[in-house]
Formats: C-alpha cells, structure tokens, sequence
C-alpha cells in the first residue's frame, strides 16, 4: 500500500487548496484508486486473502468477487456470440455447397430426401416455402 498522507504547516497559513479535501468533500475517497485492474487476483486459501499478482496489493473480497462475476458474464456473452455465429455459418455453408453444385455443368444437386435431382431452372423463379417447425415435426414422427 502506498504511504499515508503527511499533512504539511505552512509558515503563512493555508493558501494550498489539498486536493484530498475536496476529493472527500464531493464523495470521493481522498487517493485516487490504482490504475492496476487487478487481472491477475491469487486465492491464498491459508491465509485467506485475495491479493493481486500484477501490483502486489490485497484486494477487497467484495471486488475480487465482482471481477468474477463481470468475467463470467463477459464468457457467457462470447459464447452466445460463438453460437449465433455458428449457427449463420451453418446457413452459409450450406448455400455455398449448393452454389458450387449448381455451378458444375455436368453434375446437378439431389434432393436429400427423395434423391432426385435440383435443377436450377426448378428454383429459378422462385420456390415454395413451409414452416421450419412443420418440417421438423415430420421428420421426427418417420
């Protein structure tokens, strides 16, 4: 920890303006917190204090606690993001295998489920749709 404050007597009065004073007069703690962010927090179980690695300082229980916490939800957030993106990686690989099918002249993409062949002039002006959710249902009951 740093140094406690040495409060200074001047020969004429106080003409300086401590800053601590002010910083505690508007809430404020009279040292400005450290600029470590305490990445590196070690759990001493014998002791049973939680200090910080980078700056060798202990750290509040409380603060050591909610650094867990932003840290777990900041994993939480990364892997819905991994998710939804692999689930439009799905959608695209799936639309690029069927590009590279229909650009080949001599081979044309077959149905996966009646092994007939896709012409592109089948779905050129368009092609029917139905309910994802429909056709999950139908292929769980065969």
């Amino acid at each position: 920890m740093s140094a406690p404050i040495i409060e200074h007597e001047f020969s004429r009065g106080v003409k300086v303006v401590d800053i601590g004073d002010l910083r505690v007069a508007r809430g404020l703690t009279r040292r400005e917190h450290t600029t470590c962010k305490h990445a590196k927090l070690v759990y001493d179980t014998s002791e049973r204090r939680v200090w910080c690695k980078d700056c060798e300082t202990d750290v509040e229980p409380f603060d050591a606690f909610t650094s867990l916490v932003e840290r777990f939800y900041a994993f939480e957030n990364r892997i819905s993001r991994l998710r939804e993106i692999e689930a439009e990686t799905l959608h695209s690989r799936a639309a690029k295998a069927l590009d590279k099918e229909f650009r080949s002249r001599t081979m044309t993409p077959c149905c996966p489920h009646c092994h007939r062949g896709i012409l592109a002039e089948d779905v050129v002006n368009g092609v029917s749709s139905m309910s994802r959710e429909l056709e999950l249902r139908r292929r769980s009951k065969t």
